[in-house]
């Protein structure tokens, strides 16, 4: 959630910091706002909605003279979208101005200390709190490090943020705890940022700031220091992202894009892995040793991520004869969970940054436990603070709702369980051989389904007005309807639910009627029979049903209203094809009642806070 753009540089800042907050968009916000330094004094716009609005008030940047500035795109917490409210914050005199990411938890004692030292407040914002204390250790005679350190010092909770002084006009500063921020090294100039995309057109040379880490950027130079001010060396990373990843190359939003982009996110999550008909995972240096002697695995993450680790735990325990659970993570992290001594706790995240999973890697890691993070950002923070790292190889995804880095999830995740069953004996080379085979089709077989899409379309177009939609399935099924049922209301804002298909009779059916459109998954063969049990119950009630199924099972027809087939694959990896028309489902529904698609209101892409 919201975005950080800094920069400092020979060329008129403006219009770089509002190019930087465009590619920053899909981290959800409701305001925007820029700073930037004439030569005189610190000049600063803002606007409440979207960055256009900000652009237009300054003519895209050409009316905000002067080579240094920060910008941002707020996601309200404290306070709510308004132009007061909006970034940046600046002290009385105007002289230092703040943009801020993250929650300042004990803002509201600061305030009032600062009050009572003769402080006014014009925001309800948490982050005013820091540009006043600025400023009161900056009229103690400290230069700005130190002032930045003190507050560091005094502040609690997570952030990131980019501060400028006019006194310093060739300066910013950048701070980070548990918050995202990286510095991009630059040519013409340096910036900071929230995400590297934001910085991908200047440059592909990076610095990822650490926790309790500061950055001072001027046009010639980058310096780092601990929160003690001390010097410290860090080394830069090159991002070999494809610039037009961030871009949308002709479609009209990045969600569709990245549902195309799937069969390309599988073969490259997939094939780096696979070797001599054999699954390779040493890059996460385990041995057979310590994967035979796993008593357990707990999976925490947190969304989609939750949803690819219900999928997970029916592959674990049936393939590899693992007990799995399953933890939301700030469920996991706030109830005091009893891990086992050989338990492996395994964190998803795509962006990396995700707080509540973030917590638990280092709570899973205090207790003792061996974590390992699958995480799609090289160098994010889980990336960092677990102590083995699988990489899904899907590239930047920009739409807030995750198509593509949950198909790579889901490749890691069956990557992982088939390496786990041969080490403890339980996979044969014949069956692994199979598994490997069926596993390299899905990327045709995903594009197969693509082709499909304009016949989805239709379907969603008669189910725009849809009140209440339900998800039904059993086993993996059950783990698709939970993801098929979050890619639709989170997008088009439909009431939806997934329910155990076995549950229903305990008081969900109750809400069926007629119309009802209920979307039954049912692609396992072994619950099969029961899953059409439960599509008659609902059928009887008056339910349009909607069922996703496997090539071979036409005989659904006879109780479905519409069928969605998927090719044929093993029982395990059918989440990765039959996801694909509910996504596609989710994704035309949403274009049909015209909404924002890549920016579902009131989410973001990246929850760095809880």
């Amino acid at each position: 959630m919201c975005g950080i753009v800094g920069y400092v540089g020979k060329s008129q800042a403006a219009p770089i910091l509002l190019d930087g907050l465009s590619k920053l968009e899909y981290r959800g916000y409701d305001s925007a706002g820029m700073a930037v330094y004439d030569g005189k004094k610190i000049e600063f716009e803002k606007a409440k909605g979207r960055l256009r609005l900000l652009s237009e008030k300054t003519h895209d940047g050409d009316s905000m003279k002067g080579t240094i500035g920060i910008g941002h795109t707020r996601w309200a917490t404290h306070g709510e979208p308004s132009e007061t409210n909006a970034h940046p914050h600046l002290n009385e005199d105007e002289t230092i101005a703040v943009v801020h990411n993250g929650i300042i938890e004990n803002y509201a004692k600061l305030k009032d200390k600062l009050i009572k030292r003769g402080y006014s407040f014009k925001s309800e914002t948490d982050t005013e709190v820091v540009a006043h204390l600025l400023d009161y250790y900056y009229k103690q005679g400290n230069d700005p490090l130190t002032c930045v350190t003190k507050v560091m010092h005094r502040v609690e909770g997570a952030y990131a943020l980019g501060i400028i002084f006019a006194d310093y006009p060739d300066q910013i500063y950048s701070v980070r705890k548990d918050s995202p921020l990286i510095v991009g090294l630059g040519k013409d100039g340096n910036l900071i940022a929230s995400d590297v995309p934001a910085v991908l057109k200047y440059t592909r040379e990076v610095y990822f700031i650490e926790n309790e880490e500061i950055a001072r950027l001027s046009k010639n130079a980058i310096e780092f220091f601990d929160v003690d001010g001390q010097p410290i060396e860090k080394e830069s990373k090159t991002i070999d992202w494809d610039v037009d990843a961030a871009e949308k190359g002709g479609y009209d939003h990045f969600m569709i894009k990245e549902i195309h982009e799937e069969p390309k996110t599988v073969r490259d999550t997939l094939n780096p892995r696979i070797k001599n008909d054999k699954v390779d995972i040493e890059e996460l240096g385990m041995s057979d040793e310590e994967i035979k002697s796993i008593s357990r695995i707990r999976i925490v993450a947190c969304g989609s991520a939750y949803h690819t680790g219900v999928t997970a735990k029916y592959v674990f325990e049936e393939m590899a004869r693992i007990p799995v659970e399953v933890d939301i993570a700030s469920e996991f992290r706030y109830r005091n969970p009893i891990l086992q001594e050989n338990e492996l706790v395994i964190a998803v995240s795509q962006s990396g940054e995700t707080a509540d999973t973030k917590e638990a890697v280092r709570m899973a890691r205090a207790m003792g436990n061996m974590t390992l993070a699958i995480v799609n950002v090289v160098g994010s923070s889980i990336a960092r603070e677990a102590e083995k790292v699988m990489y899904t190889w899907a590239g930047p995804e920009i739409s807030v709702a995750t198509t593509k880095a949950y198909s790579a999830q889901l490749i890691a995740f069956y990557l992982l369980a088939m390496k786990f069953a041969e080490v403890r004996g339980l996979l044969g080379e014949d069956e692994m051989k199979e598994l490997i085979k069926d596993l390299k089709m899905l990327p045709e077989q995903i594009e197969m389904l693509l082709g499909n899409k304009e016949r989805i379309q239709k379907f969603a177009n008669r189910f725009v007005a849809a009140k209440d939609v339900f998800f039904i399935g059993r086993g993996i099924d059950y783990a698709i309807s939970m993801e098929g049922s979050l890619k639709l209301k989170e997008i088009s804002y439909i009431h939806s639910e997934a329910y155990a298909a076995g549950e229903l009779k305990h008081g969900t059916i109750s809400l069926i009627e007629e119309g009802t459109l209920v979307a039954a998954v049912a692609t396992q063969d072994s619950v099969y029979p029961k899953t059409v049990s439960n599509i008659v119950e609902c059928k009887t009630r008056g339910a349009f049903i909607l069922a996703v199924t496997t090539v071979g099972n036409e005989d659904i027809e006879k109780v479905a209203d519409y069928v969605m087939y998927i090719p044929q694959t093993n029982r395990y990896f059918t989440n990765s094809l039959a996801i694909i028309p509910l996504q596609l489902f989710g994704y035309y529904v949403s274009v049909g009642k015209g909404y924002d698609v890549d920016h579902p209101r009131n989410l973001a892409k990246s929850v760095t806070v809880e």
